[in-house]
Formats: C-alpha cells, structure tokens, sequence
C-alpha cells in the first residue's frame, strides 16, 4: 500500500473540517489537538487554547481508555486534530478513531488553512503535554 493510499483510507473515515466549523467545534467544547513540531509552532504560531501533544506520544494521549490520556478526553469528545497542512492530522486522526475516539477528524488544510482564513493566532512554542 503507497502512502497515497493509506491517506486516502484514513481520510474515507473522517468528517473532516475547515477552518471555520473547526472554531466553531472549539467554541461548542471540542479538543483542538496540535502535533506539529516545536518549531513550527514556534515560527508560526499557534491556534489559541490547543493542546499540543507531540505525535510521537499521540495515540497514548488520545486512548479515551488508557492511563496516559488527558485528562479532560473521554470516549464521547470531539477532536480536531492539526498539522501543518492536514496531511499527517489525517493519518493521525483515523489511529484516534481506532482508539475508540469516534468523534475525531482533522483541520482541512492544517493550521496555515486556519491562519489564512484569518481565525485567532498567537505567538507560538508552548511546551507539548508531557
């Protein structure tokens, strides 16, 4: 299986959403989950009240079942997941979804779809959830 592949499976599960029902998912108690790296983050900011979880601990943190979780997640929470483009989010967000998550998805578009589109930015490199 190619990549393409693989995305485009994970994808066929997934609502996904645009930067605007992504805010407004946020707005009504959604978890807004941002895995990209330090330095992105740091370079372009950061979309206001996300969680950043580095994606190499991701699926421990995102087990609604698992001693690692965070600790607001449960079965039933919504979660929209970011990258920088809306690539590896989606990847990520169908391990979520196999993880009992079955309200995740991910950002079309990542977070530079979010910073076009003009919705709230701040300064960037907040420490990632242990």
């Amino acid at each position: 299986m190619s990549i393409e592949d693989k995305l485009a499976r994970a994808r066929a599960g997934l609502d996904r959403v645009d930067p605007e029902r992504a805010a407004a998912l946020q707005r009504e108690g959604a978890l807004v989950v941002d895995i990209r790296p330090h330095a992105n983050r740091l370079a372009e900011g950061e979309i206001p009240d996300a969680v950043v979880v580095e994606r190499i601990v991701l699926e421990w943190r995102l087990d609604p079942h698992g001693d690692h979780r965070l600790p607001e997640l449960t079965a039933e929470t919504p979660v929209v997941i970011v990258c920088n483009e809306g690539y590896a989010s989606s990847l990520a967000a169908a391990d979520a979804q196999e993880l009992g998550l079955h309200r995740a998805t991910d950002l079309v578009g990542g977070f530079r779809a979010w910073k076009s589109s003009g919705l709230p930015v701040v300064a960037g490199g907040s420490p990632a959830v242990p």
